[in-house]
């Protein structure tokens, strides 16, 4: 393990007014994300779309990286350019999901347990020689009736250190992603203790298995209301928490905190990231690892027609430069209207 290497990646990744383009999404999640707007999802049609967003003009000033999925990372642009190429010739760092997909724990209805480590080390050595810098791996924690459990948040914290360990190992920095869903009706109180709890779990996992927390970023939930909830938290409540949650639990080695999105909608997810560095300084930077929340607009604006491909490139820049805009505090509606 190189270590100055894995933190100059990671400081790349979180680097100042930039963050992360999620473009990692299953072949199940893109067919529904395309039958939304009635397109079919061939491998032609998702090399198109993903083409489409890594192409946009300007993209590099507001995206620092990139997380691929399988097919992805093995696919070019119509000029036979390899996608990792074309990032890399950006400035732009290309990832990898690695793990399996979230399976049902056995014995514990209602929770599920991520797989994927069989074979990793293997397939970290392919990844790194496609071209990809880092890795993700994914861990879902529901909240419910006496969920989560001890034994979830313990099995998939070790899950995701023995992940960090190989990809490390392997010369590429892993982003862990313990992601507590938003899913039922708790209160926002209830989902700062459980994302208390499994980060708690998470980074003991990460130094028994000798992780270097300088050479990760962290990819978590924000602290924020359970979707059926009836009374919903504000942006300054969720940033408070969540603020709060990450400073008590989250070790300043670590550079960069790179939010998911987690079902919020595009500008949700921008306030109240904006609302968090406004909070600032904080140890870590404070970033984002946005799927739907970067590309909603822009896959609807696209809707598979090949003359509309500008206009998709379009949205996605705007939602690039709300991001973008968060990260120091300054998003604003202001900035939605003008289409600025």
């Amino acid at each position: 393990m190189n270590l100055e290497a894995l933190k100059s990646i990671a400081k790349a990744m979180v680097a100042e007014g930039k963050g992360i383009l999620a473009a990692d999404e299953s072949s199940p999640t893109i067919a529904k994300r395309f039958a939304s707007i009635d397109v079919e999802s061939t491998e032609s049609n998702r090399q198109s779309y993903r083409q489409m967003l890594f192409t946009a003009d300007g993209m590099a000033d507001y995206i620092s990286g990139v997380i691929l999925y399988d097919e992805t990372l093995r696919q070019s642009t119509d000029d036979g350019v390899p996608f990792p190429k074309l990032l890399t010739d950006l400035g732009v760092v290309p990832g990898i999901k690695v793990d399996m997909g979230a399976k049902p724990l056995a014995f514990h209805e209602g929770e599920k347990v991520t797989e994927g480590l069989d074979g990793l080390r293997d397939r970290l050595k392919e990844y790194y020689d496609l071209g990809a810098r880092f890795t993700k791996w994914r861990a879902v924690i529901a909240i419910g009736d006496n969920i989560p459990s001890a034994n979830c948040l313990d099995v998939n914290a070790h899950a995701l250190a023995r992940y960090a360990a190989l990809s490390q190992e392997a010369g590429l920095v892993p982003i862990v992603e313990p992601e507590v869903l938003m899913d039922g009706s708790h209160t926002i109180e209830r989902c700062e203790e459980v994302t208390a709890a499994a980060l708690k779990q998470v980074f003991a996992a990460l130094e028994a298995q000798g992780v270097a927390l300088e050479g990760i970023c962290l990819k978590p939930n924000m602290v924020i209301s359970g979707a059926d909830c009836p009374t919903q938290a504000d942006s300054k409540q969720i940033a408070e928490a969540t603020v709060r949650c990450l400073t008590s639990n989250v070790p300043a080695a670590v550079p960069g905190i790179v939010f998911l999105s987690g079902g919020q909608t595009e500008e949700q997810a921008a306030t109240n990231l904006s609302e968090m560095n406004k909070i600032g300084p904080h140890p870590w930077e404070l970033s984002f690892s946005y799927g739907r929340a970067l590309q909603a607009s822009a896959l609807k604006a696209w809707s598979g027609d090949v003359d509309k491909l500008d206009a998709g490139k379009k949205a996605f820049l705007h939602r690039s430069r709300c991001a973008s805009a968060a990260r120091d505090g300054s998003y604003s509606e202001e900035m939605e209207a003008a289409g600025v």
